[in-house]
């Protein structure tokens, strides 16, 4: 429960302290006096966004503390999380500083919005009047008929299992956007990669395909140039060899009177095993040579389509055009790919979507099963709120077999009549503002039940009622806070004298200035407020009997 809260330059108020004790606390005042900018500064503490038009003064800061009592509330496991100690009493704390930035505290460590959120919701609920316009909302009613079923962990499972079902969903589909987006160029990357695969670039050297083909293309001249030169050498009666061997023959004879001459021999005779050695090959290699118009062709159409390759695709070299090859050969193999990852996370979905269908259906017995209870239940509360005769059904038009939603498969509509023998009709049609407001606090009621929450705030939710209704409202109010804290914003007496304690909300002027004041009042201020709340005008003696007697009862 909250214990205290601080407000310093927020709104009208430039310095405000306020205790709040166990039990039903009212809050009166007259219309504009601040009460709204109160529940405001608790919005702060639970998270709501920060605005520095709120500031009333521009060139200070604006501070919010609340003190809050944990014990009993079981929310250890919270503080653990996220790595912040454990205190109670514990300390939450707004600062929004004059260009509207914002920090929050729990127990003196920063946090993020997210995280005082989280906390907030566990601590504090906030009833505004608007709240009260969402009670004609499904999703809202939907939400009210889970805490009354105690869904919340089922809930939260099917929740993270549907998060991950739609995030699953989202990139099936943009594989699917990739694949279509490849397939429309596959035929162009399949073309590609024919062509450059059927030039046989893996290991082709290009200057020896050039060069065979230059040899080729000039067969016959290079076989009569290597003929003649072989002739030349070891041909006929006159060549070269054979007068080396004569030569050779005339030294032989004189070598032995001078050792000069025997080693001109032996150089001649080295000469001469080379030149011997090299007319064999040349006569091997004239053999050898032969004009061979076949390869000729194919090496002129193999060479062609590399140069062409290499003009098409602007590279110079047998390697970059493999880069490109092998490029596409990737682009192919990756629309392959996408076929297959779309495929394995298709099977994935559906295995999910199964799962999720069996939470659905487990979360929408519960519900059906809770609905006759909570219609029995809430009918009772609605007696008591002098509506004996009202009929509220909780009527379900489920999506179908397959189809899944963020909340399940239901789709969830409150039906009510207010009179005996009216037909039951979507709550938003007919429930009139009173209507609403005994609704929505049997509703309150019924939850306060059902969960752990240590405070609830009302803003006039009993808007739209009078005179022994509104004491009945106070009744439940009362007894809700038997069990919880609750705070309530009232105009009305009735309700004004269940609180066990009452805080008066008034304007007081200062020099130039307007500021918010609240003030706990004592027994006789009480009557005093209350005879007033009855009154048009000032009080008279019928008034202040009137109050007292409301107070005392």
């Amino acid at each position: 429960m909250i214990q205290s809260i601080s407000i310093s330059n927020y709104a009208l108020i430039d310095k405000l302290e306020i205790a709040f004790p166990a039990g039903l606390t009212i809050i009166t005042g007259e219309t504009g006096a601040g009460k709204s900018i109160l529940l405001g500064a608790l919005g702060l503490i639970v998270g709501q966004r920060a605005d520095s038009a709120t500031l009333q003064d521009k060139t200070k800061k604006c501070t919010v503390e609340a003190v809050f009592d944990l014990k009993g509330h079981q929310l250890e496991s919270f503080f653990a999380l996220h790595d912040l100690d454990y205190e109670t009493p514990c300390t939450i704390r707004r600062e929004i500083n004059p260009e509207g930035k914002s920090r929050a505290f729990i127990n003196d460590t920063p946090v993020n919005l997210q995280t005082l959120k989280e906390l907030g919701v566990s601590l504090i609920d906030i009833h505004s009047q608007h709240q009260t316009l969402t009670l004609s909302d499904s999703d809202y009613q939907l939400s009210v008929l889970d805490v009354y079923a105690g869904n919340e962990l089922i809930l939260k499972e099917y929740r993270l299992l549907y998060s991950a079902f739609k995030k699953l969903e989202t990139e099936i589909r943009s594989l699917i956007d990739q694949e279509n987006a490849s397939k429309r160029d596959q035929d162009y990357f399949q073309f590609q990669f024919n062509e450059l695969e059927a030039a046989r670039l893996d290991g082709m050297q290009l200057d020896l395909l050039e060069s065979e083909l230059e040899v080729l293309t000039n067969a016959e001249e290079i076989k009569l140039q290597l003929g003649r030169a072989s002739g030349g050498l070891n041909g006929g009666e006159s060549n070269l060899i054979s007068s080396l061997n004569e030569i050779k023959a005339i030294l032989s004879g004189i070598v032995r009177f001078d050792p000069r001459i025997a080693d001109l021999s032996e150089r001649l005779q080295s000469a001469y095993i080379e030149l011997k050695d090299i007319a064999s090959e040349l006569e091997a290699l004239e053999t050898e040579i032969l004009f061979d118009q076949g390869r000729v062709t194919v090496l002129n159409e193999r060479l062609d389509a590399v140069y062409k390759l290499f003009q098409k695709h602007q590279v110079k070299t047998a390697p970059e055009l493999i880069l490109l090859r092998d490029g596409f050969s990737e682009r192919l193999l990756g629309i392959t790919s996408l076929e297959a990852a779309i495929k394995k996370k298709s099977q994935e979905l559906l295995i999910q979507k199964k799962t999720l269908l069996t939470q659905a259906r487990m979360l929408s017995e519960k519900r059906m099963t809770a609905s006759r209870n909570f219609e029995t239940d809430l009918g009772k509360m609605l007696a008591q709120l002098g509506m004996p005769k009202a009929l509220i059904q909780c009527r379900n038009a489920p999506l179908r077999e397959d189809e899944l939603g963020p909340d399940g498969q239901d789709k969830l509509t409150f039906f009510f009549s207010a009179n005996q023998g009216a037909e039951a009709r979507e709550l938003s049609k007919v429930a009139s503002g009173g209507e609403l407001s005994r609704l929505m606090l049997g509703i309150k009621s019924l939850i306060a039940k059902k969960t752990s929450l240590p405070t609830v705030i009302f803003d006039e939710i009993d808007t739209g009622v009078s005179g022994d209704i509104a004491d009945k409202v106070g009744t439940i109010m009362e007894q809700m806070a038997g069990g919880m804290q609750v705070i309530t914003i009232t105009h009305l007496p009735q309700i004004a004298s269940k609180g066990a304690s009452h805080l008066y909300v008034h304007k007081e002027l200062v020099g130039q200035k307007t500021y918010t004041r609240i003030r706990n009042l004592k027994k006789d201020e009480r009557v005093q407020e209350v005879a007033k709340m009855l009154s048009a005008g000032e009080p008279g003696p019928a008034a202040l009997k009137n109050a007292r007697e409301l107070l005392n009862s």
